[in-house]
């Protein structure tokens, strides 16, 4: 087994510094590769709270509790805080259970202070219902975009790398987080694990970062070639942009991390990998020279589409080679389950 070590470096991702919570555009919000956002939400009191102590931030939370309850994931200290499959794939490596937010901060509070304690994390938790009114003091100007804001709480954990659709903005509230990013293409150097089966909703690459076996994940290496990482202290923020991979470690015994997701698209478009899910039942296994037509296809109709794709066709007879809006996809949908189902 080869160490991290002895991988390429990661570079740094680029970063930007006095901005604040009211300053984001579209150059900060619209762009194609990460950005870190120093101190952008410095101003918070929750970040000021932990900037005092782990037992600050914790009383500054439960302020804003009620008695919402959530899924916490919970692991044995032989874990290691990474959060991940089973030995064969053919489980997972913890446990998730609905428990009150006061009794998962109970828990942390309580091995917070041990070498080598359980992994507990929150993750993915909508702020609104879990903690109402923590927004009032605690919030980012999206500019209009319709985000949905969440929160997740933890210990030393590991996240697996993985990509989100939507654009991601992550605010380090309390603890440390090191992130290491990945561009889209590299998803064959990752190694990802099942599509259908995954710990969290998402695809996750099956390498260990800490001690990656370059024997088993030999092409991992390439993919380092690729890699940006960053450190975050409690204020700071990233900007992570649609589909790009990431893995992230909390670095300390007590995390706290806002995000705020939104897509580009309408909200009527479906999720693409509904699309890719289909793709592989109806075209990955037809013979080659078919899967070839296919994938012109693909290429003719959506992913080299532009206005000349279609511009033989009478504008009012172009139906779904037309712009869609809402209406037009409802009715797509329609069509398609009434297909699959017979």
């Amino acid at each position: 087994m080869l160490l991290k070590a002895k991988l390429p470096a990661a570079r740094a991702i680029r970063e930007v510094a006095g901005l604040s919570p009211r300053d984001l555009g579209p150059g900060i919000l619209e762009a194609t590769e990460p950005v870190v956002l120093r101190g952008l939400v410095a101003s918070w009191p929750m970040v000021a709270a932990a900037r005092e102590s782990p037992g600050a931030a914790d009383a500054y939370l439960r302020r804003w509790y009620r008695d919402a309850t959530v899924t916490a994931m919970l692991g044995t200290p032989e874990i290691e805080g990474r959060f991940f499959y089973n030995e064969d794939l053919s489980g997972f490596n913890f446990a998730p259970v609905r428990v009150r937010i006061d009794k998962v901060l109970d828990e942390l509070a309580r091995y917070r202070d041990t070498d080598k304690a359980p992994a507990i994390y929150v993750g993915s938790t909508t702020i609104d219902t879990a903690l109402p009114g923590f927004r009032a003091e605690n919030d980012v100007d999206l500019g209009g975009r319709d985000a949905l804001a969440s929160i997740w709480i933890g210990n030393r954990t590991r996240i697996a790398a993985h990509y989100d659709l939507p654009d991601n903005l992550a605010c380090i509230a309390a603890g440390r987080r090191r992130f290491t990013l990945f561009p889209p293409q590299q998803v064959g150097n990752l190694y990802i694990g099942p599509l259908d089966f995954t710990p969290a909703g998402q695809a996750i690459s099956l390498v260990d970062f800490l001690q990656p076996d370059l024997e088993r994940f030999p092409r991992f290496a390439q993919a380092m070639e690729h890699a940006l990482s960053a450190d975050l202290e409690p204020g700071d923020a990233l900007f992570i942009p649609s589909m790009w991979w990431h893995h992230i470690q909390a670095l300390d015994a007590f995390n706290v991390l806002v995000n705020y997701w939104w897509r580009r698209s309408p909200e009527y478009m479906d999720t693409p990998t509904n699309a890719l899910m289909h793709a592989l039942m109806t075209v990955r296994d037809l013979p080659p020279e078919q899967r070839q037509a296919w994938q012109e296809l693909f290429r003719h109709y959506v992913f080299e589409a532009d206005d000349s794709t279609s511009a033989h066709i009478p504008e009012a007879a172009r139906r779904i080679l037309g712009p869609l809006d809402g209406d037009a996809v409802r009715g797509i949908r329609a069509q398609l389950l009434k297909r699959m189902n017979r």
